[in-house]
């Protein structure tokens, strides 16, 4: 198995292990300690998120030195001894720091996805976002499944060990790949070009300092511009979706009277269900050189209608809208990781993917926090309402922050105005075929 393959595989171990309590939070604090307050549960979500947030750009300065992969190899060992440490915790007070320490390692397995997109070719850079997103999706259904079944079968504390086992299946399997493929600890990726910059800095400040520092972060600040707009339109699109998610299988139980927690996993990876299927099919149309009509505010839009039907207290209607909004969710994830690496340098990979991840990980908090709150005061339908409101919102926002012409862009199209129509077609070509292969249409604007 070659190291894209492996670094998949590692992916999905990390992901199925994270998803296991996942849709659960709710029951395992009444089973466990007999906390039955949904802020609570909510609360523990949101600090979830705080941690990913505060740690992820940390692991990521350190991973500028020290490979990604000799990292993991610590952090996922110390993730799993920390989560087995959490079973033994006998006060909830106890069980959070010991738990949200255990999270604050297993983060750092985020690092993989730019780690892998520098080893990739720009041209299929599209088809790899779409088998990570399908691989996070996923993890979602056999993790939302494996912890219903235990639960079922056993009791909430030994989803537990489950996730530990993960986090020391990641550990080996970076072991290995550091072995096989003689990894160095060093950072691979720091680029003579980085280098350069420097040199260049170093000379600007002998002549005049601080004119070009000025300049620098006024042009640093243009640069990013797009990402950060982009990483706000995600922030609020996150927000949206992870409103649902805590509660997600308490609303399915009180809905049919059932409470089993196999088929609330089930019916919560749903949307995962459909992502490995909307993968198939994008891929079966781009190979017949087709593709699915993929506008950000049209999927948002049906993304909105299947969470409105899910609110609508039937399960036939459940049911119905995690399949239209499990769709919906592939196609805008896959369209905004595509977007993110296209504004993106191979060098500026890691820095600009913790930026978004920041983003994305307050969207998450924000929810966290308003989910808990809002089903406390209002009940477990509310925020289905409250979510299909946002993603209305962030339909609108989308136009504005995706769609605005970029003076670069501007620049770059005068630029090319004078061209022939095959040498236009050689600067445009790139980022188009880079987008066919998952059947999604991109602007990186």
């Amino acid at each position: 198995m070659n190291l894209r393959n492996t670094i998949i595989l590692m992916t999905t171990f990390a992901v199925v292990s994270d998803a296991i309590l996942i849709p659960f939070y709710p029951q395992f604090f009444a089973a466990r300690y007999g906390v039955t307050s949904p802020v609570h549960a909510g609360a523990y979500v949101a600090c979830i998120s705080i941690v990913v947030m505060l740690t992820l750009p940390v692991w990521a300065r350190i991973a500028r030195r020290l490979d990604a992969m000799h990292l993991l190899v610590y952090t996922q060992c110390a993730a799993g001894v920390l989560s087995v440490a959490s079973y033994f915790a006998a006060t909830v007070p106890l069980f959070w720091v010991l738990s949200l320490a255990m999270f604050m390692c297993k983060s750092s397995y985020l690092l993989m996805y730019p780690y892998m997109m520098r080893l990739e070719a720009k041209a299929s850079h599209a088809h790899t976002i779409g088998v990570l997103s399908v691989v996070v999706h996923f993890g979602a259904i056999a993790g939302a499944v494996a912890g219903g079944l235990v639960m079922q079968v056993w009791d909430a504390h030994h989803c537990i060990f489950a996730m530990a086992a993960g986090d020391f299946v990641q550990m080996v399997i970076c072991m290995w790949l550091i072995r096989t493929h003689h990894i160095a600890r060093r950072c691979r990726f720091l680029t003579d070009a980085s280098d350069a910059g420097d040199e260049a800095v170093g000379a600007d400040r002998a002549d005049h300092a601080d004119g070009a520092k000025a300049q620098a972060i006024r042009s640093g600040l243009r640069e990013r511009m797009p990402i950060l707009r982009l990483a706000l339109l995600m922030l609020a699109f996150d927000f949206c979706v992870y409103l649902i998610r805590p509660f997600m299988s308490s609303y399915w139980q009180d809905v049919t009277g059932s409470s089993s927690e196999l088929a609330s996993g089930l019916v919560f990876a749903i949307p995962g269900m459909v992502a490995l299927a909307a993968l198939r099919i994008n891929k079966r149309l781009a190979a017949r050189g087709k593709g699915l009509p993929n506008q950000m505010s049209a999927n948002l839009l049906l993304c909105t209608a299947g969470m409105l039907l899910q609110g609508v207290e039937t399960p036939l209607a459940i049911v119905a809208g995690r399949i239209m909004f499990g769709w919906a969710l592939f196609q805008i994830v896959v369209r905004l990781d595509v977007t993110m690496f296209a504004l993106s340098t191979p060098a500026s990979y890691a820095a600009d993917y913790s930026v978004v991840n920041f983003f994305q990980n307050l969207g998450v908090l924000l929810a966290s926090f308003a989910a808990g709150a809002i089903v406390d005061a209002t009940g477990l339908r509310a925020p289905f309402l409250i979510a299909s409101a946002g993603l209305v919102l962030t339909a609108l926002l989308s136009v504005w922050l995706l769609d605005r012409p970029r003076a670069a862009d501007v620049s770059a199209a005068s630029d090319t105005s004078n061209l022939s129509d095959a040498e236009h077609q050689t600067v445009t070509g790139p980022l188009s075929s880079d987008l066919t292969d998952s059947g999604v249409t991109v602007r990186a604007n």
